[in-house]
Parts: structure tokens; C-alpha cells; sequence
């Protein structure tokens, strides 16, 4: 009986589930539908040839360095993105993310390391993911280049917290 009660319960909610799919068709179809929202965002195409490279900042990259934005912040989302190229030997200052970042190594080698922790070596293909506030530096192996996309989100109009520049020393160890 209570089997049979169980199997019941089963098929009235799958008729259920049926007529409700069935009523999405017709909406979908167009039959006494509500006009869709409008939305006055706009889909954007950066084309490559508009994406300018610039010279990587003094202040917060050591050696030769080429950054060059993707994508901006667009409201109501806080996610933007560059492509960073670091040359032998450059590399970030230390720095933190306030929710994080995500790494896509796209080109070379290179090293990353987290504060208090060994430096680890990245290549092409690799996918690093860095937690909110850990403290952390990226770049170029000392003979090589390495190219990768950041991502990452702003938390209150701020993407990085920038820090001291990774000593010679820091470097090589």
C-alpha cells in the first residue's frame, strides 16, 4: 500500500512537471505571451587590433613587463581581466586580491609563490586559482617568458593591493 502511495506521489508530480513544461512551450512559442524586457545594455566586441599593450608599472613590476587590458569592469558586474606578459627574470611585487584571482597561463614558464611558501613553477595550459587576501607574486622564470590572462573581481572599486617589490633574494631562492 505504501508502495503503491510512493508511485502515486511519483507520476502526480511527473504530470505536473509535464504540464508545466507543456505551458513553456506555448509561452515560448509566442501564444499570449508578455512583451520580453528590454535591456539597453548592448553586447561589446573589443576587436584585438583596439586593445592597447602598455609598459608594466615600475612601481608594481620588476623588469620588462606588457600589460594589456581585456575587459573593464562593466556595472553591475565587478570581473575584469588583462593579459600580462612578463620578459626573463620580471616579475609582479607582492600582492593580494580582495576576492581572489584566476591565472590562465597562456604562453612560457613561470613561477608563482605564496607568501611563506616555496615558489612553484606555472606553464602554458596551467589554471591557477589565488583565495582572497593571500599574499602572492607571479612573473618570468629567470630564462624564460610567460605570458598569462588575470582575472579577477573589484570589491569596493578595488581589483590588487599592492605591496613590496620580491627582492633579488626572494627571487631566487
Amino acid at each position: 500500500m505504501k508502495m503503491k502511495r510512493i508511485a502515486a506521489t511519483m507520476m502526480s508530480l511527473f504530470m505536473s512537471a509535464a504540464n508545466g513544461a507543456a505551458g513553456q512551450t506555448a509561452s515560448a512559442s509566442g501564444a499570449s505571451q508578455a512583451a520580453p524586457v528590454q535591456n539597453s545594455e548592448t553586447i561589446r566586441i573589443a576587436r584585438s587590433a583596439s586593445l592597447q599593450s602598455n609598459k608594466g608599472s615600475a612601481q608594481y613590476f620588476t623588469g620588462s613587463v606588457q600589460v594589456q587590458q581585456l575587459f573593464p569592469t562593466h556595472d553591475p558586474s565587478r570581473t575584469s581581466g588583462g593579459k600580462v606578459t612578463f620578459g626573463p627574470g620580471a616579475r609582479s611585487a607582492w600582492h593580494t586580491h580582495p576576492l581572489g584571482q584566476i591565472l590562465i597561463v597562456t604562453e612560457g614558464t613561470g613561477w608563482i609563490q605564496q607568501w611563506g611558501e616555496p615558489i612553484e613553477e606555472i606553464r602554458k595550459g596551467d589554471v591557477i586559482w589565488i583565495p582572497t587576501g593571500v599574499k602572492h607574486w607571479h612573473g618570468a622564470t629567470p630564462t624564460t617568458t610567460m605570458t598569462h590572462i588575470a582575472i579577477q573581481e573589484q570589491l569596493n572599486g578595488k581589483a590588487v593591493e599592492w605591496m613590496e617589490k620580491v627582492t633579488d633574494e626572494q627571487y631566487r631562492k
